[in-house]
């Protein structure tokens, strides 16, 4: 991608990132505003409005979750091989504005959450490869770039509770999700004025050179690096199983179980899932530090092991409201405190595991199809949030304290299986202009 890297080479010797960065920072911070701000109130809606059972609930949120997940792949392969990257997220924006209009409609609810799983796919691989389009390969500000852009998803989805969130449970349901419409739309006009700051996308590149750079044959070593996705997506399912409980079981922990009287007012349950973005804030410029710290050291852990040690943070994460869990019998309401810690050190996995994955499938992707590469990224979120959606069904047929050891033990596995794994896969990743410590 010779264009791309040719916008940002100047800057390569230094520390400073593009201005097209921080272009797709803000865009990307408004889509989950509007993303985040109707999830901390969809299963409330349809358990308190619709008047949906809990299990109903559950299902429905996993399918919905899972499928905005599933769509990338077909929104990768659109950018690809037809419309290109920054036509596909305009598409993408403009079809999630109309779902969450629909959203504040009860007869318009399903066709709603069909428009936002359609817009989803069309806008989230395509927002995430440009960001590696600004840089060349080699250029070490990749990853610290990603934990730049996963601020802007976190900024978007801390202020989305406490706006949408607090308008949906005092106000009324539909003005929650008009002002998550509100906040996409705001999205789409950044993205729209930002254009010139972003680097051409393949399409353009090839109007540009007039090469068919699709009919070039996989090399043995894309195909390894291609197994090596589907492999690494694969494992994810479980760390995305356990880690979306956050809209699911944990809401529902939070609104029931968690007592969140503050000086004698009653936090909004909605405002938990404002804990983790919050907490990203705080902990990526800390992470970032603490890596270029061991960078300098040659002592980083692989991309990989990282993803790994992620795993395991999200298990420990889990351990932690098991020991309230226990209590429930004795203190029907637990401290906050319980839950922020949970939150806390579940922020902490995610940044070990979610950028980091997200870098990674930039740098190892073939050129000519990295959007699908990210869509097939965005799979294992699919499935893992379906199955988070299965194992919420189970919520009210287990003791909480089970519960929380199941998603203990389903992400230790996870962990435990990306290091298990951790040579082979830095050796298929490794080849060509890659090398082991990179990845």
């Amino acid at each position: 991608m010779r264009d791309a890297i040719a916008v940002t080479e100047k800057g390569t010797g230094s520390q400073r990132h593009p201005t097209g960065l921080y272009v797709l920072f803000f865009t990307e911070m408004w889509e989950r505003f509007s993303y985040y701000g109707m999830r901390s109130l969809l299963v409330y809606y349809m358990i308190k409005h619709l008047q949906f059972t809990q299990e109903r609930s559950s299902e429905i949120y996993g399918l919905y979750t899972g499928f905005v997940y599933f769509t990338p792949l077909f929104g990768g392969m659109l950018a690809d091989r037809l419309l290109g990257q920054r036509r596909t997220v305009i598409l993408g924006a403009v079809l999630m504005a109309i779902g969450h209009f629909l959203m504040a409609v009860e007869r318009t609810f399903f066709p709603a959450l069909i428009f936002l799983i359609l817009g989803n796919g069309a806008f989230k691989p395509n927002i995430s490869t440009q960001v590696g389009a600004l840089y060349h390969q080699g250029d070490h500000r990749r990853d610290r770039a990603f934990s730049v852009f996963y601020m802007g998803i976190n900024l978007g989805a801390f202020f989305s509770p406490l706006v949408c969130g607090t308008l949906g449970e005092k106000i009324g349901f539909h003005w929650g999700f008009g002002c998550a419409g509100v906040g996409m739309v705001v999205g789409l006009v950044v993205y729209l004025r930002g254009q010139k700051y972003l680097a051409p996308d393949l399409i353009m590149q090839k109007k540009g050179s007039k090469q068919r750079t699709s009919s070039e044959p996989m090399t043995h070593e894309d195909w390894l690096k291609i197994g090596a996705i589907f492999v690494m997506m694969a494992l994810s399912i479980l760390f995305w199983s356990v880690y979306e409980q956050q809209g699911n079981t944990m809401a529902l922990w939070a609104d029931a179980y968690t007592d969140r009287m503050i000086f004698g007012w009653e936090m909004p349950a909605s405002w938990f899932q404002s804990f983790n973005p919050l907490m990203i804030f705080m902990f990526v410029p800390l992470l970032n530090i603490f890596w270029g710290w061991q960078d300098r050291g040659g002592k980083e852990p692989s991309s990989i092991a990282k993803m790994g040690t992620g795993c395991i943070l999200l298990a420990a994460a889990f351990l932690i409201l098991i020991l309230p869990a226990r209590e429930l019998a004795v203190n029907p309401k637990a401290s906050l405190w319980w839950l922020a810690a949970c939150a806390l050190v579940l922020t902490i996995g995610e940044i070990y595991f979610s950028p980091i994955g997200l870098s990674l499938v930039t740098k190892i992707a073939p050129a000519r199809i990295v959007s699908m590469m990210m869509g097939v990224w965005f799979l294992s979120s699919f499935f893992g949030n379906y199955l988070s959606g299965y194992l919420g069904t189970f919520w009210e047929k287990m003791s909480k304290e089970n519960f929380f050891l199941l998603m203990f033990a389903l992400s230790f596995a996870a962990g435990l299986a990306f290091f298990a794994l951790l040579k082979p896969l830095k050796k298929a990743i490794g080849h060509g202009k890659q090398t082991a410590t990179d990845v």
